[in-house]
């Protein structure tokens, strides 16, 4: 099904939003990168290195290869597979004369705010522990649970995102998504913006939120929805479809694995009518 032309637009314009919010994380990659000196390690292979070459030269922890590689491909500027051979190849040198020189200058920066202290998470040696419990000592969503600022901040944000994405979701797709589902569940859907909006187009849908008690707790009463207090990687509610907007992207391959199947205990079997919708997310730097 395509999209209408508002729609595009729409989305277009939420995406191009998205990357000037975070653009600053080019920076973010540079200073890792110099920090990690990949470069030195691409320079000591010829030019052209292969990511298991990189994380032997700079000695890291292998799991992080996958975050290694999205840092190189943060740090360029543009993607140079749309310009001629003698284009690529002097950018490339130009590069490489520059190496020696970049180390110094940018010193100034390996140890600022602007690094997020991600060069020294990409030399820790507990696996699958984020950056921000490596500064803070819990996750932003323990953190939540001690904090009614940063809860409601993170509440209402997403909130907010809900109200605009899911009239377009509504509108494109509510038809194919949501006709025909007797309950649905939103697995971790914060105070229920999305579940008000597909309430309020689909009222015999009977639909719950869940999500952790401090979050359930400050959610206002909607018309049709019910909140369940809980952790989704303990237990999800049963019902004939799961929701999942804005979550894989949190949690490493394990958590998800597990939460998927999970998803797939909670619902019926496909030929019985069980649906697990996912939004999210991909963005380009």
């Amino acid at each position: 099904m395509a999209l209408s032309e508002e729609s595009k637009d729409l989305l277009q314009a939420q995406v191009e939003l998205w990357n000037q919010s975070f653009g600053f994380m080019k920076s973010v990659a540079l200073a890792v990168a110099l920090d990690l000196r990949i470069a030195d390690t691409i320079r000591h292979h010829g030019g052209a290195a292969t990511l298991p070459q990189i994380l032997s030269g700079i000695g890291i922890n292998p799991s992080t290869g996958n975050l290694v590689r999205r840092a190189r491909r943060a740090c360029l500027q543009a993607d140079d597979s749309v310009l001629p051979p003698h284009e690529r190849r002097r950018r490339r040198e130009h590069g490489e004369l520059l190496v020696p020189y970049v180390e110094p200058r940018a010193q100034p920066f390996h140890d600022s705010v602007l690094s997020m202290g991600l060069a020294a998470w990409f030399r820790h040696e507990e696996p699958g522990k984020c950056p921000y419990a490596l500064m803070r000592g819990a996750t932003v969503w323990e953190m939540c649970g001690s904090s009614d600022a940063l809860n409601a901040s993170i509440n209402n944000a997403m909130a907010a995102d809900s109200r605009f994405l899911m009239r377009i979701v509504l509108e494109e797709y509510g038809e194919t998504i949501f006709r025909g589902v007797d309950s649905l569940v939103d697995v971790a859907g914060g105070v229920g913006g999305a579940a008000a909006a597909i309430t309020a187009a689909f009222p015999s849908l009977k639909c719950s939120v869940q999500d952790l008690p401090h979050v359930v707790a400050k959610a206002p009463s909607v018309s049709n929805v019910q909140f369940v207090a809980g952790d989704m990687f303990e237990s999800i509610p049963p019902a004939n479809a799961v929701f999942l907007k804005y979550v894989l992207h949190d949690w490493g391959d394990d958590k998800c694995i597990k939460l998927l199947k999970d998803c797939k205990q909670a619902i019926p079997s496909r030929d019985a009518g069980g649906k697990l919708d996912i939004g999210r997310h991909t963005l380009s730097f």
